[in-house]
């Protein structure tokens, strides 16, 4: 574990993206980088798998078609995808890549597909939280 750690916190220190956090002991690292739409990006490491997630909106208490819309917008998704942490209430992006096969460009394109998305649908994914 502390060696892929050591891997995805190199990666991301090549990407130059700003770790505002991290746990070695529980793989952890949280990225924040306004420009690219990076908000608490949880990176965990939890060997086999290397696992990205963010939260997007809170879900609204009538949440209408946004289910239907986040399974649309999901389609068109490159890396990851849009879920529902009913626990939490908050729809949020998820991706997982396998750890021992990870380099830098997969990384890059999960984090990426992650900024298009928001690029592309933040403001009507904002839209269902003045519901």
């Amino acid at each position: 574990m502390p060696e892929a750690f050591e891997k995805v916190k190199g990666y991301l220190q090549e990407l130059e993206l700003p770790m505002s956090q991290e746990d070695e002991s529980e793989g952890l690292v949280v990225v924040n980088d306004e420009e690219s739409g990076l908000n608490n990006l949880i990176i965990d490491c939890e060997d086999p798998i290397l696992i990205l997630e963010q939260a997007i909106i809170q879900v609204p208490s009538d949440p209408g078609d946004l289910y239907k819309r986040l399974l649309e917008i999901n389609r068109t998704m490159v890396h990851g995808a849009f879920a529902v942490d009913d626990e939490m209430g908050v729809v949020l992006f998820r991706d997982t890549l396998r750890l021992d096969t990870l380099d830098r460009s997969e990384l890059e394109g999960s984090i990426n597909a992650l900024g298009l998305a928001l690029a592309e649908n933040a403001e009507e994914l904002l839209a269902y939280t003045n519901r």
